[in-house]
């Protein structure tokens, strides 16, 4: 059994790789965990300005989404936990047994920002917020564990693999 938690800035292909490294292990039973899933109700999510802050450590039930991935590893071969800030709680990190990092670029985020209009339009202010908590809330606390993924290019099968079956 193994936990892999995927991260990255919004847009820059988490659930795109947690999809990818399923289809790797057919013969494994899989579950895949998207921390967006765990969100606290939105009368409980802090707020910035006018907007709900959804980038922020505070709207995400990491007990809950930490509880979800112990019950999946008990009834699964591999499950994969990805989100914008799966790496911020020390308890959930200290369940992974290998993490995956898919970097993205300020410009390749703004440009895939453009296009994404799952909440309508998105003043320029909350953009860069997202951008910002990304760099405060989101990245890997312990670099060395972890594979960066160029977020721009084609996955590197090869790469990625080797990563996520060494045994050391």
């Amino acid at each position: 059994m193994m936990i892999v938690g995927i991260g990255g800035v919004s847009r820059a292909g988490k659930t795109t790789l947690a999809a990818w490294l399923r289809k790797q292990f057919p013969q494994k039973k899989t579950q895949i965990l998207c921390q967006d899933d765990y969100v606290f109700p939105i009368e409980n999510i802090p707020r910035i300005n006018d907007r709900i802050n959804w980038e922020h450590p505070d709207s995400i039930d990491h007990a809950a989404f930490r509880k979800a991935i112990i019950a999946e590893s008990h009834n699964n071969d591999l499950v994969i936990a990805e989100g914008l800030m799966v790496f911020y709680d020390s308890l959930t990190l200290s369940l992974f047994d290998r993490m995956l990092f898919v970097d993205l670029d300020y410009a390749n985020f703004l440009k895939r920002k453009e296009y994404d209009n799952r909440w309508g339009h998105e003043p320029d202010w909350y953009v860069q917020h997202i951008w910002e908590s990304y760099l405060k809330y989101g990245l890997s606390p312990e670099p060395n564990r972890t594979l960066y993924i160029d977020g721009t290019r084609d996955f590197q099968p090869e790469t990625i693999m080797e990563f996520i079956n060494n045994t050391n």
